[in-house]
């Protein structure tokens, strides 16, 4: 990945309705427009707004289905920002990088 298409992505999920939207669609796999607007309670010209920005920045994808579109997380996308963000991780030590808040406590507490 590219620094500005990773300026993009982040930029992209910096907004909190956004955010709220990619993490809902990491927890549910893929909603409609509508079942996105009323569980967010934002309304669907806005909701169509933060859809398209997640979307031009490669984080999620859409599906045609009849009259509805489904929107999804673009898997190879986020994976692509996470591998981006953690290329150079901790300075040489990759098996930090996802460890828990608990496992980093004690290799803080050590060094």
């Amino acid at each position: 990945m590219e620094i500005k298409n990773a300026v993009q992505a982040l930029t992209s999920l910096a907004h909190p309705s956004r955010l709220e939207v990619f993490r809902l669609l990491v927890r549910s796999g893929k909603l409609c427009a509508g079942d996105l607007a009323e569980t967010l309670e934002v309304a669907k010209p806005t909701l169509s707004f933060h859809l398209k920005e997640l979307s031009r920045a490669g984080l999620i994808e859409s599906e045609r289905a009849g009259r509805a579109i489904y929107y999804g997380v673009c898997v190879p996308g986020f994976r692509q920002l996470v591998d981006f963000l953690s290329e150079d991780c901790c300075q040489g030590r990759p098996e930090l990088c996802f460890a828990s808040s608990e496992q980093m406590e004690k290799v803080e507490s050590c060094c």
